[in-house]
């Protein structure tokens, strides 16, 4: 079609055309990208289904006239863009210029831009909107997906990512606003407008001002011994942690050299995932026993998420889950405001969220100390809204977790930061060595005082929807009609909550407190032995997924007695709720 002006694009689909790859057509032209509340994200390249020029004019010009319609003063107050390093040579799409393009549709429309001259972390385009006090960030990244994708995601007014009803406003805006307006091509217009502003400088300068407030052991920083080892994976955190632990004073990390300038290939690792553990972090290992470092911090490409390892005495390298470093970060972030407010009064104002499928360590630590805890859905988009919510009730949000590696320590970014996290996680480790103790030592002295809480969480691969859809009606109606599983095996089942449905059966009304979506499959059981269960499917994979965690009373710290228990209660989950073999399901690739 003429409205597409990428050559490099044009050129892929007639090389399809004629070779006849009716198959690979398909796959580029069968369906539009589905535009939800985590935006889009996609594969780059030639048509509907794909990341490329024209879908990301195209997706703009409808955010834009969606906005157009919510904010009467868009005009007065603009937006915010901001993109990582991710490039696809073969379509000639790269961040840079999606957010270009982004930039140029807005201003074809007289709205102000404030368009990052240079790759910045995720978390930087949420404090940008909120600083500012913008109507909305548009950040071009596909975060730790593989390299051929991108993304495109997209912050309110209040900071937070988009939750319903703009996702699905947004997405009848794209499809109302198809044809390429007239100046959406002319990338000079934007370059040359007086609408367009570089907010670089500025937010940087801005954003390490507001991550000191959380620095509260200034002269033992600048005193420690301890070494750090950090790796941005080939994306954007190199240059912004090492600014963040200056703005902390502690030493600069020693940066991992291969893997510390962006590089949209990402040539040393499999997956540029941090979550997937040991693989990743092979490099920085080997860097850190040549320097003598104990710690390793690993941020994924857009610096929005937090992997932490600590050496043993062993020798060995301890890889913390996502789960334990939220118990780690919610204890030193609550005991250094403690510290600063002492009096008991404070208290009842202090809040911290997880997702409902993170580890319950928060709520035992906040019945214990007396503030309060709320759990959200799934993923920081609950979060940060609750959590803006939260703020302009005058309450104080301490910290907010879920137990894929995301941490909100700040509330200036209402989203997860891996910036802030590696500063504060390094302030903690040089803290503890004062003390005599470890990361590994505190973690197991937190479970000693609130309780041991180990969780296991894994997931099937599953393709036919039709087999998800059965298996989950079959627990709703397990022992006839609408009735839930009482027992597991041998564990008991005290609750079940079924945010598809809105039952909960440990309400007065039986209903859910928490949003439920039809559109999404997820259950959770509670069981008499402290055990919790969530299983739910993923919204961007063909997974079934499963979290598990035995939350034990403060005094059983018989870990290993713990973790059999748990691997029993896992080992029944699968026999009696998932049926592999029945339902053929393939477990997680090792």
């Amino acid at each position: 079609r003429s409205d597409n002006r990428n050559p490099k694009t044009l050129a892929a689909v007639q090389k399809m055309v004629k070779d006849g790859a009716l198959e690979e057509l398909q796959k580029c032209f069968g369906a539009r990208m589905e535009f939800g509340t985590a935006g889009l994200r996609a594969a780059m390249g030639p048509g509907v289904s794909c990341m490329n020029d024209l879908t990301i004019i195209q997706t703009t010009q409808g955010f834009c006239a969606y906005l157009e319609k919510s904010f009467p003063d868009l005009k007065e107050r603009g937006v915010v863009i901001g993109f990582d390093a991710r490039a696809h040579p073969a379509s000639g799409g790269c961040s840079k210029r999606f957010a270009t393009l982004a930039a140029t549709v807005m201003i074809s429309r007289g709205v102000p831009v404030y368009l990052f001259h240079d790759i910045t972390p995720t978390p930087f385009v949420p404090f940008a909107v909120s600083h500012l006090s913008l109507c909305a960030g548009i950040m071009v990244t596909a975060s730790h997906n593989p390299k051929q994708d991108n993304g495109y995601k997209v912050y309110w007014e209040n900071g937070a990512q988009i939750i319903p009803p703009h996702d699905c406003g947004i997405a009848s805006a794209i499809s109302e606003n198809l044809e390429p307006w007239p100046q959406s091509w002319d990338e000079n217009l934007a370059l040359n407008s007086l609408l367009l502003k570089d907010p670089y400088e500025d937010m940087c300068r801005e954003y390490f001002k507001a991550v000191q407030q959380h620095c509260f052991h200034r002269d033992l920083n600048k005193s420690s011994e301890v070494k750090f080892v950090h790796t941005s994976v080939h994306g954007v955190g190199h240059t912004f942690v090492q600014s963040v632990f200056k703005a902390f004073d502690l030493c600069p990390p020693f940066a991992v050299v291969e893997q510390k300038d962006p590089d949209p290939e990402f040539p040393t690792v499999k997956y540029p995932n941090p979550e997937e553990g040991e693989g990743v972090l092979t490099l920085s290992f080997a860097l850190a026993e040549k320097e003598g470092a104990t710690v390793v911090l690993a941020n994924d490409p857009d610096a929005d998420r937090l992997a932490v390892a600590e050496k043993q005495k062993s020798g060995q390298w301890r890889v913390f889950s996502g789960n334990e470093l939220g118990a780690l970060l919610g204890w030193w972030l609550f005991r250094c405001w403690k510290e600063r407010h002492p009096e008991p009064a404070a208290l009842k104002d202090v809040y911290m969220l997880a997702s409902t499928v993170s580890s319950k360590i928060l709520r035992a630590i906040a019945l214990k100390e007396g503030f309060h805890f709320e759990e959200t859905l799934t993923g920081f988009k609950w979060m940060g809204n609750r959590a803006k919510q939260l703020l302009d009730q005058g309450k104080t949000m301490l910290f907010a977790f879920e137990e894929a590696i995301g941490y909100m320590c700040c509330p200036a970014v209402l989203d997860k930061d891996g910036v802030s996290a590696a500063a504060i996680t390094a302030e903690l480790t040089s803290y503890l060595v004062t003390q005599g103790t470890t990361l590994t030592q505190k973690l197991n002295a937190i479970f000693d005082e609130y309780g041991y809480h180990i969780s296991k969480n894994s997931y099937f691969i599953c393709h036919d929807q039709d087999i998800i859809q059965q298996l989950f009606e079959r627990l709703r109606n397990y022992i006839g009609k609408d009735t839930y599983p009482k027992e597991c095996g041998e564990f008991a089942v005290s609750a079940v909550r079924d945010l598809t449905t809105g039952y909960d059966s440990s309400q007065p009304d039986k209903k859910a407190t928490l949003p439920t979506s039809r559109s999404s499959q997820m259950i959770t059981f509670t069981f008499s032995n402290g055990g919790v269960a969530t299983m739910r499917t993923s919204g961007t994979e063909p997974k079934i997924k499963y979290y598990t965690e035995l939350c034990a009373a403060p005094g059983n710290s018989d870990v290993k007695q713990l973790k059999a228990e748990l691997d029993n209660l896992v080992d029944a989950i699968v026999q009696y709720f998932f049926e592999p073999e029945k339902n053929k399901l393939k477990p997680r690739p090792e």
